[in-house]
Order: structure tokens, then sequence, then C-alpha cells
């Protein structure tokens, strides 16, 4: 999964660069708002608004940011009328991805979500049709391997559920409800991660081998991220090490 790996790091890191044009944090506050409108204020006892504060701290926001959002949550009012939907559909290759919106208008939504598949010469699928391929977990990355039997230790103390080693970075995997144990669990014995996310990932992966279709992938996935009502894109798509060569040029 070495590739999927460098995948992802292009995903964080255009993260970070989309945080600082301010593109995702509105995104991140809804979904801080309706995680603490759904559960409980207090993270510790809210592993989904455990989960968002994690993933805005990834990209930079600030604590007094972060606190703001869940007092409106807990305030009411806010998101009020927002619905939490999911689409999934194919790209070019056979591409499996799902698309979690939040919305307050369903019409809209799956028009813009439509459109980018469209475009791409992806199509837009049915409930159920690629969801099954996704679990939910939470996901730890070091990237000094050297680091495995401490980390092994205290992570599957603190209750994860595997630590793969692909040559080039560890990676921890646990329930999606445990992540924030875990990940303090490894903060407290000094095991600095290089990378914390609860995500879905996907079961098995969709291998593309040339450009082209890398190329429509990405701008596919760009584009549905670009949508306001969209929160999350996940994909199953692995390129190739010669892809991934080219599209880091």
């Amino acid at each position: 999964m070495a590739g999927h790996s460098k995948w992802a790091n292009i995903k964080h890191r255009k993260a970070r660069q989309d945080a600082v044009k301010g593109k995702v944090f509105t995104k991140i506050i809804r979904e801080i708002v309706s995680a603490a409108k759904q559960g409980d204020p207090d993270p510790d006892k809210n592993p989904r608004l455990r989960a968002v504060i994690e993933k805005a701290l990834s990209v930079n926001m600030t604590r007094d940011t972060i606190n703001r959002a869940v007092d409106r949550g807990t305030g009411g009012g806010d998101n009020e009328n927002m619905e939490e939907v999911s689409y999934e559909g194919y790209g070019v290759g056979g591409v499996a991805v799902l698309v979690e919106t939040m919305t307050d208008n369903l019409n809209r939504t799956v028009s813009e979500v439509r459109h980018a598949f469209t475009k791409h010469e992806g199509n837009l699928g049915t409930s159920g049709s690629v969801a099954y391929l996704f679990t939910k977990r939470g996901e730890i990355t070091f990237n000094d391997t050297s680091l495995e039997d401490e980390v092994m230790l205290v992570a599957l103390d603190a209750g994860a559920l595997d630590i793969e080693n692909d040559g080039d970075s560890l990676l921890v995997i646990t329930e999606w409800e445990t992540f924030g144990q875990v990940k303090d669990a490894l903060n407290a014995a000094g095991l600095i991660s290089d990378n914390a996310e609860v995500t879905m990932s996907p079961s098995t992966t969709a291998e593309i081998d040339n450009v082209d279709d890398a190329e429509k992938v990405m701008k596919m996935i760009d584009m549905l991220e670009d949508i306001d009502d969209v929160q999350e894109v996940y994909s199953n798509v692995n390129f190739s090490a010669d892809v991934m060569a080219q599209l880091e040029q």
C-alpha cells in the first residue's frame, strides 16, 4: 500500500494548502457544530467530535475557533436545517468514490455532485453501490519505521487493532471510536505521529497506471472537494509508482 500512502500524502499536503486559503475551515467548523449539537460537547465523551477536532488541529485551526464552533453547536440554532447525505459513484478506471456532504438543499447538492462526476467521465451511482467497500476507522501514521517496537507496545495496549509497516512508514489502525484514546496514549509516551485521522478505508484498490486517467481522477476529486456542501471525499484509487513520479513533477 506504499502507493496509497503517497497518494494520501498528496491529499494531506493539499488540505494544508487549502487551509491557508481558508477553503476548508468553513467545512470543518460546520462539522464541529454538527458533532457538538448531536452528541456530548466534551470530545472525550464524543468520538465524532474528537475526530473532527483532530482534523481541525491538523490544518492549524486555533483552539479558540474550535471552542467557538463547539459553543455554537451546544447553543442550538446553527445547522438546524442541515442534513448529512452521502453520495457514491465511480471514476475512470473503476475508481470507487464516496462523497460525504452536509447540506440545506439536497437538489443543489446532488446536481453539483453529479456534474463533477460526469464532467470527468465518472458516474454517480445508487446508494450502497460503493459504500460497502469502505470501513470507517482511525489511522495514525509515523514516517519513522524505527519506532515500530515502541509504537506497537503502546498502541496495542491502548486498544489499537493493528500496526502495519510498509517499509516507508508505520500505520496504526484503530476502531474509529477509540482513535482518540490510542492517539492520547501514543502522545503521552512521547510518540508524536506525522498524521492522524478518522477516515474511510477501502477494502480493495483500483489501480491506475496511466497519467491521463490519474489526472482525470484527481481533477474529479478536486472538483468534488471544491463544492461548498461536500465535507469529505474518499476513494480507493492507487496510482502506480511511475504515475506517482509523473504527478509529483
